[in-house]
C-alpha cells in the first residue's frame, strides 16, 4: 500500500517536537505539517471546510463541531491543558473586582466559544454562583463553527482587548493574561485557587485534543490508530509526565474533563445536550489508551 501523506496542523508543544521534526516517523503514512501561528487560526478552516486531515483543535469547538454534523473525529490525545484561573483580568484602578462581583459588568473575550472562556465561565456559575446571563459579553471574533448564532456585543473592528480593559470600556477580560503591572488576576491567588479546584474536581481542564476527517477515519482506520500511538510515542519520549499530568492521553484520562467540559458547555448553551464521552468519538478511536 502506498504512504499517505496528510496535511497535518499540531501546535509547537514539546510532547509533539519529535514527531514534528519527523525523527519519530509512521511506516505507514507521512505528515505534511502546515503552520499556523497562533495553532487556533487552524480551527476555523478545519471545522468549515475540512481543510487537514490532522488538526490540533479545541474541545469546546469540537463539541460545537459535532452538535452541528461536522465531518470530524475525535482522538483521546490532548496537545494542551491548564488551569484557568490566571487567564482572567480586571484593571483595579477602575474599582476593585473578585469573581463573585462581574454581573452587570462588561466582560470582553475573543470569541465567546473559545474553550478558555468556557472553563472559566463554568468556574465562575459553578464555583461562585454567578449568573451567566446578567454580564454583557463583548466579542472581537465570531465562532469558529458558522452555524453558532452569537448573540454578545461585538467591539469595534480597531479595538484591542487589553486595551479597552486598561481604557476601562471593560470591567474584566477572559482568557487573557499580561505582564502589565497596571492589570491584575480577577482570581486574587491564581495558582492556589487552581490547585483548591484540582483537589476538589480531580480534573486538569484540556483545552486541545487532535482531531481527523471523518473521510479519513472511515476509509483508513489503521491510519488513524498509528498517527495516535505517534503522539503517545512521542509523549513518553519526552519525559515523565507532570504530576497532574496537563496533557493526558486516551479515554480514561481524559474521561472527568471531557465529562466537566460537557456539562460546561450544555449550561452556556454552546451545544443542544449533553454528550456522553463515548459519542466524542467513533469506532476506532473509542478503542485508543
Amino acid at each position: 500500500m502506498d504512504r499517505l501523506k496528510l496535511k497535518a496542523v499540531l501546535g509547537n508543544h514539546p510532547h509533539v517536537r519529535a514527531v514534528k521534526s519527523g525523527e519519530l516517523r509512521s511506516d505507514l503514512f507521512d505528515l505534511d505539517f502546515v503552520a499556523y501561528t497562533p495553532t487556533n487560526t487552524a480551527f476555523k478552516p478545519m471545522v468549515r471546510e475540512q481543510a487537514f486531515d490532522v488538526c490540533e483543535m479545541a474541545i469546546v469547538t469540537y463539541l460545537m463541531a459535532k452538535a452541528h454534523g461536522k465531518p470530524l473525529v475525535l482522538l483521546p490525545a490532548t496537545m494542551m491543558g491548564r488551569f484557568q484561573h490566571a487567564y482572567a483580568l480586571y484593571n483595579p484602578a477602575h474599582r476593585t473586582l473578585g469573581p463573585s462581583d462581574l454581573e452587570g459588568k462588561r466582560v470582553g473575550i475573543r470569541s465567546f466559544t473559545t474553550t478558555t472562556g468556557a472553563w472559566i465561565r463554568g468556574i465562575l456559575a459553578n464555583d461562585y454562583g454567578v449568573n451567566l446571563d446578567k454580564i454583557r459579553w463583548v466579542t472581537f471574533e465570531e465562532p469558529h463553527v458558522a452555524e453558532y448564532v452569537d448573540t454578545t456585543e461585538r467591539a469595534p473592528k480597531e479595538k484591542k482587548i487589553l486595551q479597552m480593559l486598561l481604557d476601562g470600556e471593560l470591567d474584566a477580560v477572559l482568557g487573557e493574561t499580561s505582564d502589565d503591572p497596571k492589570l491584575k488576576p480577577l482570581f486574587p491567588d491564581p495558582a492556589a485557587e487552581a490547585a483548591n479546584w484540582y483537589a476538589r474536581r480531580g480534573v486538569v481542564p484540556v483545552n486541545h485534543l487532535v482531531v481527523v476527517t471523518e473521510q479519513l477515519a472511515k476509509s483508513r482506520p489503521d491510519v488513524v490508530t498509528g498517527i495516535y500511538d505517534l503522539l503517545k510515542r512521542n509523549k513518553a519520549q519526552a519525559g515523565p509526565a507532570a504530576t497532574p499530568d496537563l496533557v493526558p492521553f486516551g479515554i480514561e484520562a481524559n474521561r472527568k474533563p471531557l465529562e466537566l467540559i460537557v456539562d460546561y458547555a450544555f449550561q452556556q448553551a454552546l451545544i443542544p445536550r449533553r454528550y456522553a464521552v463515548e459519542e466524542l468519538f467513533d469506532q476506532t478511536t473509542r478503542g485508543l489508551n
